[in-house]
């Protein structure tokens, strides 16, 4: 007796066929992938300078925290000087709050203490917080970039803080 439809396909033929379809696939997209990650993909990053505003807006011997929220930042304003603390602790990187009862920066996470230029004086921080870079624009107004950040070792370098025209005699 022969198959009375012979162009049709049976169960087996359909599973080998199945079979089949998901090997090519998986082929096809295991090639796509190789030649993807043959060409580099850049990695977009935030912006990290910002406008802080004219280093008047900010009164001798305040800590502003207008900053803090979008770049985690203080801007911190002593007499004749104004610098950036980056607010990230030394310890475990939370974001230190600033006491101004106290006047200090605390970390609610272990308790480190931080003096307002950004020194550890209690708690487990072992070393003080980072200032990023600051400078004044063509304008006078102060611009920073917390993209590139100085460690206590570096504080003297001339990018950690900016001297406020008109008040150095």
């Amino acid at each position: 007796m022969s198959d009375p439809r012979p162009d049709l396909w049976g169960r087996r033929d359909l599973v080998t066929a199945t079979g089949w379809a998901a090997v090519s696939l998986t082929a096809l997209g295991s090639v796509g992938a190789f030649f993807r990650l043959l060409f580099r993909r850049a990695p977009v990053r935030p912006p990290s300078v910002f406008q802080a505003g004219a280093p008047g807006d900010f009164r001798p011997g305040t800590v502003s925290d207008r900053f803090l929220e979008e770049w985690r930042v203080y801007i911190v304003r002593q007499q004749d000087t104004v610098f950036a603390v980056y607010a990230k602790c030394s310890h475990l990187g939370c974001t230190p709050k600033w006491k101004r009862q106290a006047d200090k920066f605390k970390c609610p996470c272990h308790g480190s203490g931080f003096t307002a230029e950004g020194i550890n004086f209690e708690g487990p921080a072992p070393r003080p917080l980072d200032r990023a870079k600051v400078w004044l624009d063509r304008n006078g107004e102060l611009v920073v970039d917390v993209g590139r950040r100085f460690p206590h070792t570096e504080w003297h370098h001339g990018d950690a803080s900016v001297t406020v025209p008109g008040t150095v005699g």
